[in-house]
């Protein structure tokens, strides 16, 4: 797999946590980052999958949804 150095701005807490989780996994800072932003991109793509999925699924049963009110 090919990689890419980045530079970034992170809070002091959150970098001291991140390096703690490293070191207690006995893992790179480097692969426990990449971990996180996977994580993180598919859970967003999967939350905006679902929003889609519920939003055409209202559209669909629209007037069910009307005489369900009433």
């Amino acid at each position: 797999m090919a990689t890419v150095k980045i530079s970034s701005i992170v809070d002091e807490t959150s970098w001291s946590n991140l390096r703690m989780l490293s070191a207690e996994m006995h893992r790179s800072i480097s692969s426990v980052l990449t971990e996180a932003i996977d994580e993180y991109v598919q859970r967003r793509r999967v939350r905006a999958e679902v929003l889609d999925q519920l939003e055409a699924s209202v559209k669909q049963n629209e007037k069910l949804g009307r005489l369900l009110a009433k």
